[in-house]
């Protein structure tokens, strides 16, 4: 079984999930604080290491028409950076409408009270990572 990671790119969040490719499926993981979206590495690694991901995935922020706006290259340069620190294959996954998306389910689950923020961020990492395996083979 492959575990793949999935990232949620933002400039204060990143949300995180962990994913397998045999089942297709994910689960969130805490999200990751980042200043200017520059997450600690420190604990970036130590996710690594824990999981040890054949691959991993970075949400590609697109607007609806499937144009790119100024948070798509933020997002680029954090997938680059993954990839150049730790070695790992990095794949790109259109992101549009996942944040919406895990509000919904959140909501659906508990009402008001799931919506943090660190939570949607990665519930939608969750989302990416599910969709990215659904349509890929590993």
């Amino acid at each position: 079984m492959s575990q793949v990671l999935g990232f949620d790119f933002g400039t204060h969040n990143i949300g995180v999930a962990v994913g397998q490719s045999i089942t297709g499926t994910a689960s969130p993981l805490a999200a990751l604080k980042a200043k200017d979206g520059q997450p600690d590495w420190l604990v970036v690694e130590k996710l690594i290491k824990e999981w040890q991901p054949k691959l991993l995935v970075v949400g590609l922020p697109l607007n609806m028409d499937g144009s790119e706006q100024a948070l798509t290259d933020l997002a680029r340069k954090f997938a680059n950076r993954l990839h150049g620190r730790f070695g790992l294959p990095v794949e790109l996954q259109d992101e549009r409408l996942t944040t919406v998306a895990a509000k919904e389910e959140l909501f659906a689950r508990g009402g008001f009270r799931e919506l943090s923020k660190d939570k949607i961020d990665s519930a939608a990492a969750q989302l990416i990572l599910e969709d990215y395996l659904a349509h890929h083979s590993l």
